[in-house]
Protein backbone atom coordinates (compact mmCIF):
# COMPACT_ATOMS: atom_id res chain seq x y z
CA UNK A 1 0.00 0.00 0.00
CA UNK A 2 1.32 3.21 -0.79
CA UNK A 3 1.28 6.67 0.61
CA UNK A 4 -1.32 8.96 0.42
CA UNK A 5 -1.41 12.38 -1.31
CA UNK A 6 -1.25 13.88 2.35
CA UNK A 7 1.62 11.47 3.57
CA UNK A 8 4.06 12.80 0.14
CA UNK A 9 3.00 16.28 0.77
CA UNK A 10 4.20 16.42 4.39
CA UNK A 11 7.20 13.88 3.11
CA UNK A 12 8.24 16.91 0.82
CA UNK A 13 7.55 19.56 3.13
CA UNK A 14 10.08 17.89 6.02
CA UNK A 15 12.05 17.76 3.14
CA UNK A 16 12.13 20.85 2.04
CA UNK A 17 12.50 22.47 5.77
CA UNK A 18 15.62 20.38 6.23
CA UNK A 19 16.92 20.95 3.26
CA UNK A 20 16.56 24.80 3.76
CA UNK A 21 18.20 24.14 7.25
CA UNK A 22 21.53 22.81 6.27
CA UNK A 23 21.71 24.99 2.96
CA UNK A 24 22.36 27.78 5.92
CA UNK A 25 24.75 25.93 7.49
CA UNK A 26 27.02 25.55 3.76
CA UNK A 27 27.08 29.10 3.48
CA UNK A 28 29.39 29.02 6.20
CA UNK A 29 31.18 26.03 4.51
CA UNK A 30 32.25 27.29 1.05
CA UNK A 31 35.08 25.30 0.53
CA UNK A 32 33.32 21.68 1.54
CA UNK A 33 35.15 21.07 4.57
CA UNK A 34 32.06 19.18 6.55
CA UNK A 35 31.80 17.03 3.90
CA UNK A 36 28.94 15.19 6.07
CA UNK A 37 26.89 18.07 5.79
CA UNK A 38 27.43 18.60 1.85
CA UNK A 39 26.93 14.48 1.65
CA UNK A 40 23.29 15.13 3.00
CA UNK A 41 21.84 17.70 1.00
CA UNK A 42 23.03 15.54 -2.16
CA UNK A 43 21.30 12.90 -0.55
CA UNK A 44 17.97 14.71 0.15
CA UNK A 45 17.91 16.44 -3.27
CA UNK A 46 18.36 12.57 -4.71
CA UNK A 47 15.12 11.53 -2.30
CA UNK A 48 12.87 14.60 -3.24
CA UNK A 49 13.97 13.91 -7.50
CA UNK A 50 12.47 10.36 -6.35
CA UNK A 51 9.24 11.90 -5.19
Amino acid sequence: MGLSKKDLSRRRANFKAKLDELEQKTKFDPLKRNSALWDEIALLKKKMAED
